[in-house]
């Protein structure tokens, strides 16, 4: 008989064979692991429903879930906030569809006004889709010499630039660097920063499976830095900063080249350059790796709303406050950020 159940807040042991069963599924990735029930309830401080199935004692699908709850941007049930993958990771239809139909149940008793599941393959061709997203991802080769070749020759050129520029990679081991770089990165960007109380509780949770590389000049200054997850045989490059003389000094395009370099020497097989939107330059910087782009399959299923929600900087109601942003005092903006990004997810 299949049961669908809750992962307890706190229950180690259920967490330990709920991660057995993630790490074996195909269509598990790294924001399916039971740690990100920890890192959403403490730091964001959001309700969360971790689903699985359960057959004769087995663990047969997994769909984790939290509650945003904003005055700002709505009430809504995701899978995942704050990630870029997240839907059912099951062994089979039946599984897919009695964990879904549980999430269903959750969000009529918790009246959001939607159900998000950020799919990377379409589950529902009646669910509304949100198509703004795309990911890249690419096979990294045996060898440092394979994958530099592969790389197109102009941003190949700018690889070595930054090593020209005798620019030096570091692993650090505190956010502070990181962090730094980052909160200024998004403050010229107009966007709230995640708290630097986020990157330590990631970091705390998952342990070795997350990793900073920082990018310094030859003089020891910090001007890049990579906030990446490790799943399996893949790097997932996930949160980034850049000072503003990085571009200058191809720290940035270096930067990613020395992660895809310590991946291949780690023998890892996938790298995974993330979420972008259509038509930003991130979506451009990524082609011009050769990466070509995937549409996830964000799906929505709607309850008090007409329409997919559209809570990101494209969307033109938020130009004035982005422009804002970007004229406050970086401390005033990292003070305030948390409490604005939280309800982003």
């Amino acid at each position: 008989m299949l049961l669908i159940k809750r992962l307890a807040f706190g229950d180690i042991a259920t967490a330990k064979r709920w991660d057995a069963f993630v790490s074996k599924c195909s269509t598990a990735t790294f924001f399916h692991l039971a740690g990100w029930q920890n890192v959403i309830r403490k730091v964001f401080r959001h309700d969360t429903y971790f689903l699985y199935a359960e057959a004769n004692g087995e663990i047969g699908g997994v769909l984790p879930l939290a509650h945003v709850n904003s005055l700002l941007f709505g009430n809504s049930l995701a899978s995942l906030p704050f990630a870029v993958y997240g839907g059912c990771a099951a062994s089979n239809s039946l599984v897919i569809d009695a964990l879904e139909n549980e999430a269903k149940e959750i969000a009529i008793r918790l009246q959001v006004s939607h159900l998000e599941f950020r799919n990377t393959v379409r589950q529902h061709e009646d669910w509304p889709l949100q198509d703004l997203y795309v990911t890249f991802r690419k096979e990294i080769f045996a060898t440092e010499e394979e994958n530099l070749l592969a790389v197109p020759r102009k941003q190949r050129a700018m690889i070595r630039k930054g090593i020209k520029n005798n620019l030096t990679s570091e692993i650090d081991f505190g956010v502070e660097r990181f962090f730094d770089l980052y909160a200024d990165n998004v403050h010229r960007h107009g966007t709230p920063a995640m708290p630097i109380s986020y990157f330590q509780a990631l970091i705390d949770e998952f342990g070795d499976s997350c990793e900073i590389l920082t990018i310094a000049s030859a003089d020891g200054r910090p001007l890049s830095s990579v906030f990446s997850f490790y799943f399996r045989n893949e790097v997932l490059p996930y949160y980034a900063g850049d000072d503003l003389s990085a571009r200058e000094l191809a720290a940035n395009d270096f930067k990613y080249w020395e992660l895809m370099r310590r991946a291949c020497l780690r023998g890892l097989k996938i790298f995974d350059y993330g979420r972008s939107k259509n038509g930003t330059g991130s979506f451009s910087f990524k082609k011009n790796w050769g990466f070509e782009p995937t549409p996830l399959n964000y799906e929505y299923c709607l309850y008090k709303r007409d329409d997919v929600p559209q809570n990101n900087p494209s969307n033109v109601k938020y130009k004035f406050l982005i422009n804002v942003w970007r004229r406050m005092p970086i401390s005033m903006a990292n003070a305030i950020g948390p409490f604005i990004v939280r309800s982003l997810g």
